[in-house]
């Protein structure tokens, strides 16, 4: 007998619907994108249930250190500058033009501060991260037995050296990542 042919194969119609299902959670993170606050406040009660359950749970300590060092790591790209001025500043003088820094006086251009890692794509990974931390806690296979406080301290220890090599960074070329502290000034008078 003539069947009639599949109008799709199998891997067609798997992919559509992945590329649909793709189209439909753009859709729902870009709806999200102008609610900051809202966005990190879910993101904090995620990871406070993650704690929870790290606490609750006595275990997984490896997966909450990992989920750490990462979140570290995104925090450090956020704070960074796009261009950094120390790379910047030595291609400059290998070509021998040491203007290419940060502006200091009044008569320099003004060149904002562009982060490496921006606002949104920082809150969407640490969510995405939290989520899967969230996840492996529920599977034994991920409850490796470590001494827990010997992963706290190397944690504090790392953050903090981190830390302070970057803020030395930002003194050093002088930005600061943040919005406020700054002179603001009124677009109608033009100062």
């Amino acid at each position: 007998m003539d069947a009639p042919e599949p109008d799709q194969t199998p891997f067609e119609a798997v992919s559509a619907q992945t590329s649909r299902l793709g189209r439909i959670y753009q859709s729902y993170l870009d709806k999200s994108t102008p609610y900051a606050a809202y966005r990190w406040i879910g993101t904090t009660v995620l990871l406070l249930l993650f704690f929870l359950r790290i606490v609750l749970a006595q275990g997984w300590y490896i997966v909450c250190y990992s989920l750490g060092i990462y979140l570290l790591n995104l925090f450090l790209a956020f704070l960074q500058p796009k261009i950094d001025p120390s790379l910047t500043q030595d291609e400059g003088l290998e070509d021998g033009d040491a203007g290419s820094s940060l502006p200091t006086k009044k008569d320099e251009e003004f060149r904002p501060f562009i982060r490496r890692l921006p606002e949104f794509k920082f809150w969407h990974s640490s969510t995405r991260a939290i989520a899967i931390s969230f996840f492996c806690t529920w599977f034994s296979i991920f409850n490796v037995p470590v001494f827990w406080p010997v992963l706290v301290v190397y944690f504090l220890i790392l953050f903090s050296l981190t830390m302070r090599r970057q803020i030395q960074h930002m003194i050093k070329y002088r930005y600061v990542p943040f919005s406020f502290g700054k002179a603001r000034y009124d677009q109608r008078s033009g100062h």
